[in-house]
C-alpha cells in the first residue's frame, strides 16, 4: 500500500507493507530460576507438540486472576484460608508502584499460584477457591 505523508511541508511517498499477525505465546513464562511445580498431581506432562498457553480453568467463578503483568511483592493468602470479598490475597509491583488484589469472592483458597518474586502476566490465575 502506498502512503503520502507531508512533514514539515515535504511530500513523502511510502510503501507500507502490512505485517502478519503474531504468534500467540504462552500467557506466562517464569524467569530464570523461579520456575514452580505443582502442588498437586496434573496429570502426564504435555506432548511436544501441545499447543502454548494456560490450561482452562473450569469455573473461572473460582479463580481470581492478575489485572496487570508485575512482580509478586507480598502474597497474604495461603492453601486452606477462609476469605472474604476483597480481603487482601497478593499485592503486585509494577512500575515502582503497587496493585493490590483482593478476593473477588467469599471462599476458601484452594491454591496460591505465585509467590514473592514472581513475575506474572495479565490474566494468569493467581489464586484458586474451592
Amino acid at each position: 500500500m502506498k502512503l503520502k505523508i507531508t512533514v514539515d511541508g515535504r511530500v513523502f511517498e511510502v510503501d507500507v507493507e502490512v505485517a502478519e499477525p503474531e504468534p500467540m505465546r504462552p500467557s506466562y513464562v517464569p524467569p530464570s530460576g523461579h520456575a514452580r511445580m505443582p502442588a498437586s498431581p496434573a496429570g502426564p506432562p504435555a506432548s511436544p507438540g501441545a499447543g502454548p498457553g494456560p490450561a482452562p480453568v473450569a469455573d473461572e467463578a473460582k479463580v481470581c486472576r492478575s489485572p496487570l503483568a508485575g512482580v509478586v511483592s507480598r502474597v497474604e493468602a495461603r492453601p486452606g484460608q477462609a476469605i472474604r470479598v476483597n480481603d487482601v490475597l497478593i499485592v503486585l509491583e509494577a512500575m515502582k508502584m503497587e496493585t493490590v488484589i483482593t478476593a473477588p469472592v467469599a471462599g476458601v483458597v484452594s491454591r496460591v499460584n505465585a509467590g514473592v518474586g514472581d513475575g506474572v502476566q495479565q490474566g494468569q490465575v493467581l489464586v484458586e477457591f474451592e
